[in-house]
């Protein structure tokens, strides 16, 4: 998915959920047990993604 699609996301680490707002639909969708390695993971790929 380009990250064009992906409107936002707020990371928590304490509770270790990812929602992930997309543009065309508006949807949140939330991801649980995601741990802080992974989400550092997910911005890099995503920051490249807008360049």
């Amino acid at each position: 998915m380009p990250s064009t699609s992906i409107h936002k996301t707020e990371y928590d680490p304490e509770r270790k959920v990812l929602p992930v707002w997309l543009v065309a639909s508006g949807k949140c969708y939330q991801f649980e047990d995601v741990p802080p390695e992974t989400f550092a993971e997910f911005q890099a790929a995503f920051a490249k993604g807008q360049r």
